[in-house]
């Protein structure tokens, strides 16, 4: 996971159990992240020292040379490499804790999530739209009642999946696009200082919606002058993309506009008779996979882009991009195979629960 401390960093942390609080401190002191980690000749962990544990021990009469043992907390918060970033900060949060050790299945260290590193160490300068503005029609009746982007998965809002996720990317003005019940995005994100970001919201009028290309349209008198690549996202997404592959990408291809596309390959359940034009066999096809690249949802976009979008008008995002595309501008095209789940049919969302 993105938000792991470096192999480097990790080694310069670790101690064994039979350590002294000399060892101990000077793991701390290295690692500068307020923890020593405790681990065994055959690598498997054991459990954490603290910078208070220290003090604890230093203040009851213990001198450097003290074996740390009677001072290992060995019933540390662990996470394992596949859990979620957004479920992990719960954890720290609810539990009041700013680094939680990564074991994997054999009980081996293999990483240390930091809280200041869940919220982005090196901030961006790059803002984020988001599209929060669905009705979630085929979702209904979950829907009746909350927008589209607030069903959860896995007990927590897809759309602050997605505030998490952009936060943990670095990412810390954020403007979310609102229409359908978008009193209830508001009261739950409020300006964002939660999440550690700033949020902003475009208001859609209800009776003239002004679809995705529409809704950019308006950001930059939200946020003032834009001059950095804008990330902009549909708010039904369950993913874990790397931004900054994305990121990335974009600059390298010197491109006006980048689409984030996945491929969504189905098997037709049957045998396929081919024929030519006058009707006669010309053979069978068993079960053949077709192929083809989706488009995830996910893009970046030059600023001055928006200045092209028609003002009050409804616009889509393809749109803009097809006009781009039309004047000889680079659009290009991103792959990616990070999870990534749209959330638009009730099927959709058991599948994207399955995984989180």
């Amino acid at each position: 996971m993105q938000s792991a401390t470096s192999q480097d960093r990790l080694n310069a942390l670790i101690i064994a159990p039979d350590a002294s609080i000399r060892h101990a401190m000077l793991a701390i002191e290295r690692g500068a992240c307020e923890i020593a980690l405790v681990v065994d000749e055959s690598g498997r962990f054991v459990g954490t020292v603290s910078d208070g544990d220290v003090r604890r021990a230093l203040l009851g009469g213990e001198t450097l040379d003290a074996a740390v043992r009677p001072y290992i907390t060995t019933s540390s918060i662990t996470a394992t490499p596949t859990e979620p970033r957004a479920e992990v900060m719960d954890e720290m949060r609810a539990r009041t804790v700013s680094q939680v050790p990564i074991i994997d299945a054999d009980g081996r260290l293999v990483g240390l999530h930091l809280l200041r590193e869940l919220l982005g160490a090196q901030p961006r300068d790059n803002i984020a739209v988001i599209m929060a503005g669905g009705r979630g029609v085929r979702l209904a009746p979950l829907t009746d009642s909350i927008p589209k982007p607030m069903v959860c998965v896995a007990g927590r809002p897809i759309l602050e999946r997605l505030v998490l996720h952009l936060v943990g990317s670095g990412v810390r003005h954020i403007v979310l696009a609102v229409n359908y019940l978008a009193d209830r995005i508001v009261d739950h994100f409020d300006d964002g200082a939660k999440y550690g970001c700033r949020i902003d919201y475009i208001h859609e009028d209800h009776e003239q919606p002004l679809g995705t290309g529409g809704a950019l349209r308006l950001v930059p008198g939200i946020v003032g002058d834009v001059r950095d690549p804008v990330i902009v996202l549909n708010g039904d997404l369950v993913t874990q993309f790397s931004l900054q592959d994305f990121l990335s990408f974009h600059i390298e291809r010197n491109a006006i506009a980048s689409v984030a596309v996945r491929d969504y390959v189905h098997e037709i359940p049957f045998g396929v008779v081919e024929d030519d034009e006058r009707g006669n066999l010309r053979g069978f096809l068993e079960k053949p996979i077709l192929s083809h690249r989706v488009n995830a949802g996910i893009y970046v976009l030059e600023p001055h882009l928006f200045e092209r979008i028609p003002p009050r008008t409804e616009y889509s995002l393809p749109s803009v991009l097809l006009d781009a595309r039309q004047r000889g501008e680079i659009v290009a095209v991103w792959p990616f195979e990070d999870e990534w789940h749209d959330v638009g049919h009730p099927r959709d969302l058991q599948r994207a629960s399955g995984r989180w």
